[in-house]
């Protein structure tokens, strides 16, 4: 066997889709990929958050362009399909990060906290592969895949410190899913794989450890939120990035519906937030 380790981890001219790019680690993934030399697209659900992230991921690369669509809705989500269509006739990444989280104590936790959890975190996930698929089949080979990337949690692993069952319950569910998937589209060369992340500098996380949202400020100490974590930290961009460009290069294709925790040592540990 002649054993050929040239560009493994390349993504270079790779087509990636990215939901719930326009911030945290759906912007962290993007950037990565572009500073690869992939073409990406973007997908939220505000028009204007879309615009403001992709002039700040050009700084990674040029080759970015965005698709405001809601992954909520079958509207949505055929949305996103028909306009990514008229813009190319293939897909070699499809990475779906668009999420939401509910809390509330469980005496009180609404219907709406569960549905729209649900929504987004599931069916969003299900359909927006199913609608993609012809292609996700046009760009896979034997020797070189085609990638699906589930954005998971270590809350679907676990059982978290905030009380977000939905969130929790939609996450587990994604990690099954994509186990479910990947068994059946290994044949048409599809992988399907979860990335269960941790702690890391995001929006959703600033809410639930009282930064009311924010990710940088004087008010702002994720040093503070990173003791609490075995490696001593939360996550930086280039380990989401990293984690995703392998699942989607050569050196991650005959990895096959696996979920990998991020988290620096959170699950391994017992740990907690």
């Amino acid at each position: 066997m002649t054993m050929n380790f040239n560009d493994i981890f390349s993504v270079k001219g790779k087509t990636v889709v990215v939901t719930g790019g326009s911030r945290g680690i759906g912007e962290m993934i993007s950037a990565g990929f572009l500073a690869g030399g992939a073409k990406v697209f973007i997908s939220s659900r505000k028009a204007a958050a879309c615009d403001e992230a992709v002039e700040r991921l050009k700084a990674y690369g040029n080759d970015v362009m965005a698709i405001p669509s809601d992954m909520s809705t079958m509207i949505g989500i055929e949305h996103l399909a028909s306009e990514l269509a008229k813009h190319t006739d293939k897909v070699d990444v499809l990475v779906n990060n668009a999420g939401a989280a509910w809390g509330a104590p469980i005496d009180e936790f609404p219907e709406m906290g569960w549905d729209k959890v649900m929504d987004v975190n599931v069916k969003g996930v299900f359909f927006l592969t199913q609608k993609l698929l012809p292609m996700l089949r046009k760009a896979g080979t034997a020797e070189t895949p085609s990638s699906v990337i589930n954005i998971g949690s270590i809350d679907g692993l676990r059982t978290p410190a905030m009380l977000t069952p939905s969130y929790s319950a939609s996450k587990a569910a994604v990690h099954h899913l994509t186990r479910v998937l990947s068994a059946h589209l290994i044949k048409d060369h599809i992988t399907v794989n979860a990335i269960a992340p941790g702690p890391f500098p995001t929006y959703m996380l600033s809410t639930g450890v009282g930064f009311g949202g924010k990710t940088e400020g004087d008010d702002v100490d994720w040093d503070k939120v990173g003791q609490n974590n075995p490696s001593g930290r939360v996550g930086e961009p280039t380990d989401a990035a990293g984690l995703a460009i392998f699942l989607a290069s050569k050196a991650g294709s005959y990895v096959v519906g696996q979920t990998i925790a991020l988290d620096g040592g959170v699950v391994s540990s017992n740990g907690s937030i």
